[in-house]
C-alpha cells in the first residue's frame, strides 16, 4: 500500500474537491512539491519504507521518460540529456473539469502520465481523470488512445478465471502488458517500429548514468548496476534479488525489456488494497462493517466469490440489530465523503447482493431493490474478471448517430474480417496501417466507427497464441450462459464476442471516475441510471449481444440513493 511521505501533498489531498477553484490552486502547489523530490526529500510517488529492492526498481521505471518514442525522436541518441522541449501530450493532464498541469511536463511519456497516484490535484487508485487518455501524436493522426486508463491497484490479484489483463484482454500476462505498452502505440511507437522500440529501450538502460531526475529519489544508481546487483537499492541499501539480476551489457535488447517488464511488473503487483495478515480487505466502511458485526470477509476455501456473496446476503437477513460504522471510527482524508456505514449504506448492500438469475419478473420490476449486481461483482473484490456487454458501446454509439444505429451497423463475418485486416482489424506488425474501425471512439463526423471490445482480439491472427484464444473460449460462453453448439462454428462465437469489455472492480470508485471503458459517466449514480437504462433495453430485446444478466436488473428510482451509498463505502484512502 502506498504511504504518503510529503506533508505539504498530504494536506493538499485532503481538500475535498478538484472542481473548485482552490482545488486547481493547491493542485498546482502539490505538483511542484511532488517533482521536486531529491535524496532527502521523497517525491510524491515514494514506496512506503521496506519495499522489496524489486519494487523500488520497478517503480523507479514506471516514471521513466526516456523509454519514450518522443525521447527517442529528440535526444540524438544522447540517452542522458534533458530535452529542449518536452512532448506536448505531457504538457498538462487532462481531466473532466478540464486541464491541469502535468507532473513530467518538459520530458516525455512513461507509465505515471496514465496511472496517477497523488499527482495531478487529486488522489487516483492509479487511474488517469480522462474520457479517453492522451497518447503522444504521430503521423497516424492518434492523439487519443480509444479507452481511458483503469486503475491498477487490484489489477494483478488473484483469480480463478483465465488472466486476461485491458478492457479486451488482449494481454494474459503482467509483463507482456508492461512490454507492449513499452514498444505500443501509449508510449509513441508505431505497429512497425517494435524493433527499434526495443533497440532504443535496451540503449537506455545500458547506457543510463543515474542522472535522470525520475532517479533523484532512488539514489541516482544506474540502471547497468541496479540490473547486475553490484549496487544496493535506495533507501533499504539492498540490492535486487538474483531471480531478476541481468548482466544487461551481455544480454540482447529483447532480454533486457524483458527484464525491465519483469521489474515493473513486481511494482504493479505490489499495488493492492489494504489486507490484513489473513489476507481481509480492511480498508473501507464496508470492510468495517463485516468485521464489527462478525460477518464473513471473504470466501470459505474453495467456496466461490458468488457462493460467498449469496451467503453474506443470507447472514445479513438474520442480522436483526446491525453494529453500523459511524464517522468516529474511522476517517476518510482523500475523500469528500465521511468514512461511515450506516442505515442507506446497508439498504445499498442488500440490493447490491440481491439477484434474479432469470428475466426479472413483472413483480420484482414494480417493487425494486434487485440490483442483480454480484453476477459480475461479487464479493469481495467485486469483478468476475471475465468479459460481459454492458451496452456501453451500442450507448456510445447510439448517442452519435441515433437510437438502433449500433444494431443496424454493418460488422463483417470472421472471413471477410480476416481476409481484409488492414480494413477491419486494428494495426499489428504485419499490418502496421490498419484502419481499425472497430477498435475506435464513436464519432458524429465518422458513421462506423465502434469499439467492439474482444471481438478485436478473439480469432485475431495478429494473436496466434492458441493458449490465450482457448482461454478465452470460456469467457465468451459465460457471457451468453452456455455456447451450446457455438464452438463448433466460428462465425457465430466471433458475433457472441461482440461488445465484450472486462469486468472492472468497485473498490475506491470514487478515485477511479469517469467511469465505463467509454468514459461517458461522470458519477455512481449516472453508473446506476446507465444500467437501470440498459436493463430495460435488454428486456425490450433491444441490446445487440447485451450480456443476459441485465434482464435480471429491477432497480426503482428510489434505489439510486442507498445503492450509491453502499458503493462509495467501499472507499478507502489508497496512497
Amino acid at each position: 500500500m502506498k504511504l504518503q511521505t510529503m506533508l505539504a501533498w498530504s494536506e493538499c489531498a485532503s481538500v475535498p474537491s478538484r472542481q473548485t477553484v482552490v482545488r486547481v490552486a493547491l493542485g498546482l502547489v502539490c505538483l511542484v512539491a511532488s517533482i521536486g523530490g531529491s535524496r532527502g526529500v521523497p517525491p510524491a510517488w515514494a514506496d512506503p519504507p521496506g519495499s522489496p529492492p524489486e519494487v523500488l526498481t520497478g517503480d523507479r521505471m514506471s516514471v521513466e521518460t526516456r523509454f519514450s518514442q518522443y525521447f527517442y525522436a529528440h535526444a540524438g541518441g544522447q540517452v542522458n540529456i534533458s530535452l529542449p522541449a518536452g512532448d506536448p501530450v505531457v504538457d498538462t493532464i487532462e481531466t473532466t473539469d478540464g486541464p491541469l498541469p502535468g507532473p513530467f511536463a518538459g520530458q516525455a511519456m512513461n507509465c505515471r502520465t496514465c496511472h496517477l497516484i497523488d499527482e495531478g490535484g487529486a488522489q487516483r487508485s492509479y487511474a488517469d481523470f480522462a474520457r479517453q487518455s492522451p497518447m503522444p501524436a504521430r503521423e497516424d493522426g492518434g492523439s487519443m488512445a480509444v479507452r481511458n486508463s483503469p486503475p491498477l491497484v487490484n489489477a494483478f490479484v488473484p483469480r480463478s478465471v483465465g488472466f486476461f489483463l485491458h478492457f479486451d484482454g488482449e494481454f494474459t500476462t503482467p509483463e507482456a502488458l508492461v512490454k507492449g505498452t513499452l514498444v505500443g502505440r501509449n508510449f509513441g511507437w508505431l505497429a512497425d517500429e517494435r524493433a527499434t522500440a526495443i533497440a532504443h529501450i535496451a540503449n537506455v538502460v545500458r547506457n543510463d548514468d543515474g542522472s535522470a531526475e525520475t532517479a533523484d529519489s532512488f539514489g541516482n544508481v544506474t540502471y547497468r548496476e541496479v540490473l547486475s546487483g553490484a549496487a544496493p537499492i535506495y533507501p533499504i541499501d539492498l540490492p535486487i534479488p538474483e531471480a531478476f539480476r541481468i548482466d544487461v551489457v551481455q544480454a540482447s535488447d529483447e532480454e533486457v525489456v524483458d527484464a525491465v517488464a519483469r521489474m515493473i511488473t513486481q511494482y504493479m503487483r505490489s499495488l493492492v488494497f489494504l489486507q490484513d495478515a489473513a489476507g481481509n480487505y480492511i480498508g473501507s466502511a464496508f470492510d468495517a462493517f463485516l468485521e464489527k458485526n462478525g460477518l464473513p470477509q471473504q470466501p470459505r476455501s474453495g467456496q466461490s466469490a458468488l457462493a460467498y456473496s449469496r451467503r453474506l446476503l443470507h447472514l445479513l437477513k438474520r442480522l436483526t440489530t446491525p453494529q453500523f460504522v459511524t464517522e468516529m471510527e474511522g476517517e476518510l482524508r482523500l475523500h469528500s465523503h465521511p468514512f461511515r456505514f450506516g442505515p442507506e449504506e446497508l439498504a445499498g448492500l442488500r440490493i447490491f447482493l440481491t439477484e434474479s438469475r432469470h428475466r426479472a419478473s413483472a413483480k420484482k420490476l414494480s417493487v425494486g431493490g434487485v440490483g442483480n449486481c454480484i453476477a459480475c461483482h461479487a464479493a469481495p473484490d467485486f469483478t468476475d474478471f471475465s468479459f460481459h456487454n454492458t451496452g456501453a458501446t451500442q450507448e456510445e454509439y447510439d448517442a452519435m448517430h441515433g437510437q438502433g444505429s449500433f444494431t443496424a451497423l454493418d460488422i463483417p463475418t470472421l472471413q471477410a474480417r480476416n481476409a481484409d485486416p488492414d480494413r477491419f482489424l486494428p494495426p499489428s506488425a504485419a499490418h502496421p496501417h490498419a484502419q481499425s474501425p472497430f477498435r475506435a471512439v464513436a464519432s458524429a463526423a465518422q458513421p462506423g466507427l465502434a469499439d467492439l471490445g474482444l471481438w478485436n482480439v478473439y480469432q485475431n491472427p495478429a494473436f496466434p497464441d492458441s493458449a490465450q484464444q482457448q482461454a478465452l473460449e470460456p469467457m465468451i460462453c459465460g457471457s451468453l450462459r452456455s455456447c451450446g453448439g457455438r464452438r463448433q462454428q466460428p462465425d457465430r462465437m466471433l458475433d457472441a464476442a461482440l461488445g465484450l469489455f472486462k469486468t472492472s472492480g468497485l473498490r475506491d470508485l470514487s478515485h477511479s471516475d469517469p467511469y465505463l471503458h467509454t468514459g461517458r459517466k461522470d458519477t455512481v449514480e449516472d453508473v446506476i441510471a446507465f444500467y437501470r437504462d440498459m436493463s430495460k433495453a435488454e428486456r425490450a430485446g433491444l441490446l445487440r449481444n447485451g450480456a443476459h444478466e441485465l434482464a435480471g436488473v429491477a432497480l426503482l428510482p428510489g434505489d439510486v440513493a442507498p445503492l450509491a451509498a453502499f458503493l462509495r463505502a467501499l472507499d478507502e484512502d489508497y496512497r
